[in-house]
């Protein structure tokens, strides 16, 4: 079976951006399969209208923008799976972050990510992992800028707190 152009022009975009779109993927979904279930979905869509897309210097918009709705999505159809409790966990105490390896900061930073809502998660993804600008996120998800400021400064409000780190 022979390919035409464009299927050979998506096979490439695929292989030159996967690992940093599934390193997206991952921030937003906070689990390795999932973020790897959302990329191919994303690249799916993106297939689907790859002929119909001009402006091919905006793919990863593109593509970025139908991972955070499709996330959005299975989120919102997904059942509560967690119940709450009368008692808490116990939590090893926070000690210095400064005494703490690096793979136990990054540890606990992607467990205070996953905890935050999705919206929250995903501002702060685009933000300062595909250091995005607060108008390229308000396009992105669809909000004013105002909105993706009061969103951003929250989420890192919620972040500095789960890691005990003190307010600015």
């Amino acid at each position: 079976m022979q390919t035409t152009s464009w299927e050979d022009e998506f096979r490439e975009y695929v292989t030159a951006r996967g690992p940093a779109l599934l390193r997206a993927a991952h921030q937003l979904t906070g689990h390795p399969l999932d973020a790897e279930d959302l990329l191919q979905s994303a690249l799916t869509k993106t297939y689907q209208a790859w002929e119909r897309i001009e402006d091919r210097g905006a793919l990863d918009g593109y593509v970025r923008r139908a991972m955070v709705n499709i996330n959005i999505s299975q989120w919102r159809r997904r059942k509560l799976e967690e119940y709450p409790s009368d008692e808490l966990p116990e939590r090893a105490a926070a000690g210095d972050p400064a005494g703490a390896s690096s793979s136990e900061v990054h540890e606990a930073l992607e467990q205070a990510l996953r905890e935050l809502p999705e919206r929250m998660r995903a501002a702060i993804v685009l933000r300062y992992y595909e250091d995005m600008t607060e108008p390229e996120i308000a396009k992105t998800l669809g909000i004013s800028v105002g909105t993706v400021k009061s969103t951003v400064s929250r989420a890192m409000a919620k972040l500095r707190t789960a890691l005990g780190i003190p307010a600015q």
